[in-house]
């Protein structure tokens, strides 16, 4: 699990059927300050909403993944998992 920031969206002409309703975004793992980037972008599932710029916790738990997406076979490992109390 890690905390990053939204930085952009990607889009899919075709997806894994466990995919469907799903956003895909791409996400800045943030350092322990919660504002310096780190690594590369990942590219993760999103089910909860989170826009440009927002905070995210990110989880590459595929397993719970594959349970939010009620798919044995879904080939997703990234996905967000919690959109922090920023107040």
């Amino acid at each position: 699990m890690y905390y990053g920031r939204v930085v952009g969206s990607a889009t899919s002409t075709v997806k894994h059927p466990s995919m469907e309703g799903s956003k895909l975004l791409l996400v800045m793992a943030l350092q322990a300050d919660g504002h310096t980037p780190e690594g590369d972008p990942i590219l993760v599932v999103d089910r909860l909403g989170a826009g440009h710029d927002e905070a995210v916790m990110v989880t590459s738990d595929g397993i719970g993944t594959r349970e939010l997406l009620h798919s044995k076979t879904s080939p997703v490992r990234w996905s967000v998992m919690g959109l922090p109390d920023t107040k």
